[in-house]
Order: structure tokens, then sequence, then C-alpha cells
């Protein structure tokens, strides 16, 4: 739902040098697999291994969840719960387990995180017609967005309200990312790279022990150049922003974070956010979620999660990270 080819580009250019450097270091000679898969270009480095079909292995993993998961594969479990009108849909753990992983998120943040917003989400075009949805398609599509719809009984899922869908955009990437590392560790890599379109996820540390450097991109910069950016061992990066898809009308933009109350575009004073996590699912959604709250609140929710960091940037290009609240408050 967010990360583009414009920010995964961004981020390479940042970790290029530094994961050049530590490959000199290393006896084995990086492997390195590039496709396009979850509607965007993804990557796959290891540095600890000459094992190409690790990466063969894992880009199947990628391919075996898109199938499950994607709301525009009419084979996948999310199309046969949208197109059940209201019907019980029995579906794989996996897709039991993100819903439900979803859900916490929706309680969460009451509601500004919510996978039933595909109804807003699908009037809105940000590749090919860039026009505004009628008025009165918003105001019916709003109406649909409700998480409490989603009824959830062992592996069967039903949409108590037949016209209501879901999507998954928000959350999958994430949790995609965190099972092809899953793959990888089981397989003992300890160091690699999984950048799934801009969702980072790190593999332990670079070959020389260091941590890996990955860039921020700044909002709207043509170079790519980078705003910050953080240093990850064995972590997540995932970055929402307003730059990765929209179109400007009449001095406004318009862009894919969508608020269901309004039925348009957050207008909230935030570019980005960026969530430094454990696990990916959970920087993913985080990273939508915080950006629906807006700065106060998406810092405050931030601040009371373990093991969670944010950086938010404002449009006025002022970075606010929790990570220096909480060194200058001597937690």
């Amino acid at each position: 739902m967010k990360k583009n080819y414009k920010l995964l580009l961004s981020i390479c250019l940042l970790t290029t040098c530094c994961l050049f450097l530590s490959a000199c270091s290393s006896s084995k000679e990086p492997i390195s697999k590039q496709g396009f898969l979850l509607d965007t270009v993804i990557q796959i480095t290891l540095y600890d291994t000459n094992n190409e079909s690790l990466l063969d292995e894992s880009f199947a993993v990628c391919e075996k969840y898109e199938q499950l998961l994607s709301r525009t594969i009419e084979s996948s479990d999310v199309s046969r719960i949208n197109e059940a009108n209201g019907n019980p849909v029995t579906v794989s753990d996996e897709t039991i387990s993100l819903i439900q992983k979803s859900l916490t998120y929706s309680q969460l943040s009451d509601g500004a995180f919510d996978i039933t917003i595909a109804p807003l989400s699908s009037l809105w075009d940000f590749k090919d017609k860039k026009n505004i949805p009628d008025s009165h398609a918003l105001d019916e599509a709003r109406a649909l967005v409700d998480y409490h719809t989603i009824q959830i009984n062992g592996n069967t899922v039903t949409l108590s309200n037949p016209k209501a869908s879901i999507d998954l955009g928000a959350i999958a990437k994430g949790y995609i990312a965190d099972k092809i590392k899953e793959y990888l560790v089981s397989q003992n890599v300890k160091s690699g790279l999984i950048n799934l379109g801009g969702n980072v996820l790190t593999i332990g540390t670079k070959p020389d022990g260091s941590a890996w450097n990955i860039g921020i991109q700044k909002p709207f910069d043509e170079q790519n150049a980078a705003i910050t950016s953080v240093h990850l061992s064995d972590e997540s990066v995932v970055t929402s922003g307003v730059y990765e898809r929209y179109f400007k009308q009449d001095g406004i933009i318009y862009h894919h974070i969508l608020d269901a109350k309004t039925g348009y575009p957050y207008q909230n004073g935030l570019l980005g956010v960026t969530i430094i996590s454990k696990e990916s699912v959970d920087g993913d959604a985080l990273s939508t979620t915080c950006f629906a709250l807006g700065l106060q609140k998406g810092m405050e929710l931030i601040q009371s999660l373990p093991d969670v960091e944010a950086i938010f940037i404002t449009d006025d290009y002022q970075l606010h990270d929790t990570r220096e609240d909480k060194s200058k408050s001597g937690s």
C-alpha cells in the first residue's frame, strides 16, 4: 500500500557504500536477487552464504503469500472473502493470523488503522486517472469502513456487511518480510537485507559485526536524497509518506493515506512516519497508524509501546524522533 520504487532507490543508494565495504571484509561475496512482486521492486541480499537457492526459495515465499493476501488476485483468500457477499469463507492459518494482527492495531488505534478501507481506497487512482472521486461515492464508501464487521470463527472469516471488503496492503508486506526472514534464519543465514519496496528488514549485522545504515528519504526530493538515516541490527524500518503515491490538483496534494472519516487523504501536517521495530509487520501497521493519528497522538502511541521507535517528518521538514525524546527524559 505504501512503499514505492523511488523509496527503494533512496535506500539502495544510502546502503550501497557501507554494504560494499562489508563485503570486502568478508570471505564471501554477497549474493543478491531482484524482481517485481507485491506491485513493487523487491531485493534480497545475503552476505554470509553463496547458496543462491536460498534467494530463489525466499522469492517463492514472497509469491506464496502474495497469492494468499493480495486483494487484486482473484483466487486469493482476501478476494474470496470480499466476493462472498457476507457468507463465511474458510481461509489459511496465515491469513487468519494477519487479519487478527490487523484487528489488534484497529483496536489499539481506535479505528485509525482499518483493513476494511478497501471500498474507499478503490475509488482513488494515484497511477492513471488521478482524479478526485465523486463526493457521493465517497460517502457511500465511508459508510462501509468498519473493522467491527470482520467476524472470525476458527479459520472462517465473515463480513457482517455484505458490501464491505478488506485490503491488507497496509500490513501485508511487513508480514511477508518477516516470513522471508524466518525462512532464511532457519537456513542459518546470519547477515542479510530484505527490501520489499521500501519495507527493509535486516538479518543480524553486517559481516564485520557493525550495524546496517539505512537512509530515510527526504520527502519529494527529486534526487532521492536522505533526510536522515538509522542504524539497525536485526531490526526493521518501514516508512509511510505522502510522497509515495500522490497527485496534485489546485495546489493540494492528494495522497494514498486515506481518512475513513472524511473519505479524503489526511491533511495533518505530516509528510512521513518511519517506524523502527523488531518485527516488520508491526512497523508496517504502525507507520500507517501513526500517520493517521498525527504527530502528538502518534508519538504518544509509540512511547507507550516497548521496543518500537519512530521518526515523524512534519511539513516544515523537521524531524521528531521518539529516541531523542526518550534520551532527553532519561528513560
